[in-house]
């Protein structure tokens, strides 16, 4: 996912009604967090979380946000508690509380409240825009796409994006523009962040399909680089600006943006799950911006063959400098379990997912020589690919969505019941 989604965003606030502030800098900036160290796997006891019912059978958190001492949480559900589990408070699909006590606040706008869901958050100053695949907020016609005021999420009339149909999946505030990837007609757009008109800024032609069925194209998630000059783009496509990019492109975020050279044509290869249309799930690059990694489904490879350069139901790493790749630097395979997500902090690169194993790649629904447990989630080691014995295990259930790097720890999202053997419903957060 974006920078944004996986390191803290800083903004020069004061604390107010637990929601980050009155006094704002004049736009929201991710800046890059490494750590010292792996966190620990004995998450935090103060975290709230949400709770399945009636209406919200499966409830999941899909996004996860700071924005000074505020936490917003955003996926699909109705109910959420305090962190004893003995209080619930009703929040469609988004909820706001303390990153420090875990207290929720009164942030309470109704996104799209019967069949809705949250996937992608971002900061600027007093604003927070949220996308998804929603049609209603506060009962009101918005599709796709919106902006609150962050502290009494209040809608912004003055915003409207040019969404017709489906649905947005990642967003990500760089030089004064707001970054929005989805399922919508173009793909993958850049508004002004004041009226959420197309700046024309990204016009790249993003088309095509890999799926075998009739699913449209979709950049479903990117990340763009800590220095803001480079955007990952992943999902449902073939062509970028005329040229063959399936599932994978870098964009050059320059005074204009254009297609990269970068091309890695393994990429263009099935796994064996071929049905399967994004087959790649997400994307983060590390704190320096030197590598990045993606994550996968797919189930295995197709064949022996592809063992060691497709990535199907792994981990990848590639050097960003590196434009014509031979192979990636490594490939962590699971042996046929999904990763959802991934976030680099320095010290390790987190994934998560309906993963039982990590270095698996001679496994087949099954734990291959040398496979390692790591239930739900697991660390792997930046450098030489292998897994950290860091092993806290979680609910496997689908699997988390994202991942949140600030200098106090991780915060995982996910739609988990169980972290460490402890009730954590959605939310998790590992203190470094």
């Amino acid at each position: 996912m974006t920078q944004r989604a996986r390191h803290i965003t800083v903004t020069a606030v004061l604390a107010l009604t637990g929601l980050g502030g009155t006094a704002f800098a004049p736009a929201a900036a991710a800046q890059p967090v490494s750590h010292p160290a792996v966190v620990s796997e004995n998450p935090a006891g103060f975290t709230p979380g949400v709770q399945d019912d009636t209406q919200t059978p499966d409830a999941t958190v899909n996004a996860l946000l700071q924005r000074g001492s505020a936490m917003y949480a955003g996926g699909r559900f109705h109910t959420v508690t305090n962190s004893a589990r003995t209080t619930t408070s009703q929040r469609d699909n988004l909820m706001a509380f303390d990153a420090r006590t875990g207290a929720l606040a009164p942030f309470a706008p109704a996104i799209g409240s019967t069949g809705g869901v949250v996937w992608a958050l971002a900061a600027s100053g007093p604003s927070l825009y949220v996308g998804g695949d929603f049609g209603t907020v506060a009962g009101k016609p918005h599709r796709a796409l919106v902006k609150l005021d962050a502290v009494t999420g209040a809608v912004d009339p003055g915003f409207s994006a040019p969404i017709p149909s489906g649905r947005v999946t990642e967003l990500a505030l760089t030089g004064n523009r707001l970054l929005v990837a989805g399922s919508f007609p173009k793909h993958l757009i850049a508004l002004d962040p004041a009226t959420g008109s197309d700046t024309g800024y990204l016009n790249l032609g993003v088309s095509g399909s890999v799926a075998t069925d009739s699913r449209p194209s979709e950049v479903y998630k990117f990340a763009v680089n800590p220095a803001g000059t480079r955007l990952m783009a992943i999902g449902n496509f073939t062509t970028v600006s005329g040229q063959s990019r399936p599932r994978a492109a870098m964009v050059d975020l320059g005074a204009t943006a254009t297609l990269d050279t970068w091309r890695y044509p393994p990429m263009a290869s099935r796994c064996a799950g071929s049905t399967l249309a994004d087959q790649l799930r997400d994307v983060d690059f590390s704190p320096d911006g030197s590598y990045f990694v993606i994550v996968a489904s797919g189930f295995v490879v197709a064949n022996s063959s592809q063992l060691g350069f497709t990535v199907c139901d792994a981990a990848a790493r590639f050097d960003t400098a590196n434009r014509a790749p031979s192979r990636p630097v490594w490939i962590n395979y699971t042996g046929g379990d999904t990763l959802h997500s991934v976030a680099i902090s320095g010290a390790a690169v987190y994934v998560q997912g309906h993963q039982r194993w990590l270095d698996n790649p001679k496994g087949k629904d099954s734990a291959g020589p040398g496979a390692v447990a790591r239930q739900g989630i697991g660390a792997i080691d930046p450098k030489t690919g292998k897994a950290l014995p860091w092993n806290p295990s979680k609910d496997r259930d689908v699997g988390g969505k994202d991942f949140l790097v600030t200098p106090a720890g991780l915060w995982v999202a996910s739609d988990g019941r169980l972290f460490h053997g402890q009730p954590h419903w959605g939310i998790a957060f590992c203190p470094l």
